[in-house]
């Protein structure tokens, strides 16, 4: 027996318990109600995904050809409509996620208006997202099976068995649109604390993975801008603790935490480690300081610090704003030391804010990390900061001049002119381009492929579009060709926004509720049956 018909007898059981005030409800429409509503509460979804999510890392420890994708969302509707069009074209939601990116919060869902990616905008509009996006899929799941249970009931009126047979079918093994999301948490929002409190909110509202960063929380800055300042392991590991405990309080034992480093783009530090004795944490990260070895009292001025590190008396260098500076080419080993110690201490993943993609690059880091930790693995940004175009036509033109082939049809610091588009130069760049997730997958370690801000982009091109068509010589029918023909010939569900919106479902519930006194918007005058 089904759930669905299990459901139908357990509310038909509870009416007859009722007796007859309850006689005006239909078991089945409460059962249908019930299954457009599976996921009761944030934490009910945080654990489901949790699980989707170890399976999906085990699944990958296995074979690395069965990464996990995922496309940044800043608005429940858009990522609502990316799990109705990966259901629609994929048949399937397995190993596709969604990201909630701390940039675009910033940028468009501060009250503040558009701010940069620097932990300004108010903390409590991350785990307001993470809620925005799960009642929108679940909106998506009740809409779906709204259109079942219709089929259903058109099926079982026109005496079709072998219909209800198939809608009975689709029902009981319906896959849900709920899926994990990776929710950015930037550096925390303050202490410790303040970590353990936020965590807290977006572990409520669902979230079953959390990504922090070993960067200050007041000098927060977007991993592809310059200026970043980053803190000593122990003070990036009580914020790992603080997530961990959230979850642990929340009873969802499995969630994970994903640790990132920016350390190959962080030059400085805003304090000195607490170090005990030599060959300490504290001690390795004051290592990489920048500074003179003092040989005397002569040696320091007024105001300045001195550390022993290598055994050794080191004066590190502090810049006017009293940050401290890293040395030069040090990057990489710091991110590696980052890594190591994160996963050592209860994280789950490493994110590596790199400045390009470069599987070479990445691989490297994590070969030296997989010395240590076999296992680890990554997600990794792909980010429209990067000029994918150029770095791969690059990337092409170094390889085959180092492998003597001649390259002196073109210009390396011009590979991005249009005249190359067509040349065998571009073609082999994208078709490195599109392999890059199975090939980094395979090659460096990456679990989990996201792009940060892809909405953001997609939505000021296709206005863009729209803007110069309509309020040009095209007029109505740059709406019309560029946007409505489109959804009616891709088959896009949004051509019906009132369906989309829940129309439809109301109507569903007002037929429960009143029946055939039930006031309808989807009879023979609504224009979305020109649909």
């Amino acid at each position: 027996m089904s759930d669905y018909k299990k459901d139908i007898d357990a509310v038909a059981t509870l009416r007859e318990k009722h007796g007859a005030a309850w006689d005006a409800i239909n078991p089945e429409y409460a059962a249908r109600m019930r299954m457009q509503n599976r996921f009761k509460t944030g934490l009910d979804i945080a654990r489901y995904t949790a699980k989707i999510m170890r399976e999906d890392m085990a699944r990958y420890d296995a074979d690395s050809s069965q990464y996990t994708q995922s496309l940044g969302c800043w608005h429940g509707f858009i990522g609502q409509q990316k799990m109705i069009s990966i259901k629609k074209h994929f048949n399937s939601t397995d190993r596709k996620y969604l990201y909630l990116s701390g940039w675009m919060v910033a940028a468009l869902r501060s009250e503040f208006g558009p701010l940069p990616d620097q932990s300004m905008h108010e903390k409590t509009s991350v785990s307001s997202l993470i809620e925005e996006l799960y009642t929108f899929l679940r909106q998506a799941d009740a809409r779906e099976m709204g259109g079942l249970f219709r089929e259903l009931d058109a099926a079982r009126e026109a005496g079709d068995n072998a219909k209800e047979a198939e809608i009975q079918n689709k029902l009981d093994n319906f896959q849900t649109h709920i899926v994990p999301i990776i929710a950015d948490i930037d550096a925390g929002f303050g202490n410790e604390e303040a970590t353990y409190l936020l965590a807290k909110q977006m572990i409520e509202a669902g979230a079953c993975c959390i990504q922090i960063e070993n960067q200050v929380s007041d000098e927060k800055q977007c991993g592809h801008q310059d200026g970043k300042v980053t803190v000593p392991h122990a003070d990036f590991l009580a914020k790992v603790r603080a997530v961990r405990y959230a979850f642990l309080e929340l009873g969802v034992d499995d969630g994970v935490i994903v640790a990132r480093t920016d350390s190959l783009g962080a030059g400085l530090t805003k304090q000195i480690a607490v170090t005990n004795e030599p060959g300490d944490l504290g001690d390795l990260y004051n290592a990489f300081l920048d500074g003179d070895v003092v040989e005397g009292a002569d040696d320091i001025d007024n105001g300045d610090v001195v550390v022993k590190a290598n055994g050794k008396l080191l004066k590190p260098k502090r810049l006017p704003s009293g940050l401290f500076q890293f040395k030069p080419g040090t990057g990489e080993d710091r991110c590696v030391l980052d890594c190591i110690t994160a996963l050592q201490n209860g994280a789950d993943l490493l994110w590596i804010e790199t400045e390009k993609p470069h599987i070479g690059q990445i691989g490297g880091m994590v070969s030296r990390i997989r010395e240590v930790i076999p296992n680890a693995k990554l997600v990794y940004n792909n980010s429209p900061s990067f000029n994918w175009t150029l770095n791969f036509r690059q990337q092409v033109f170094d390889a085959w001049s180092e492998a003597g082939k001649d390259v002196s049809a073109y210009n390396r610091d011009n590979l991005m002119s249009v005249e190359y588009d067509d040349s065998e130069l571009a073609q082999e760049a994208d078709r490195r381009i599109q392999s890059f997730q199975a090939d980094a997958s395979r090659e460096a370690g990456i679990f989990h492929h996201l792009i940060t801000l892809p909405t953001y982009h997609t939505a000021a091109l296709s206005t863009d579009n729209l803007a110069k068509e309509y309020f040009g010589e095209a007029g109505m029918l740059g709406y019309v060709a560029g946007v409505q023909r489109q959804e009616i010939r891709q088959g896009i569900a949004c051509v019906k926004h009132q369906n989309m919106a829940g129309s439809d479902i109301g109507d569903d519930h007002k037929e429960y509720f009143s029946g055939d006194a039930a006031l309808k918007a989807s009879g023979k005058d609504n224009t979305m049956n020109q649909f």
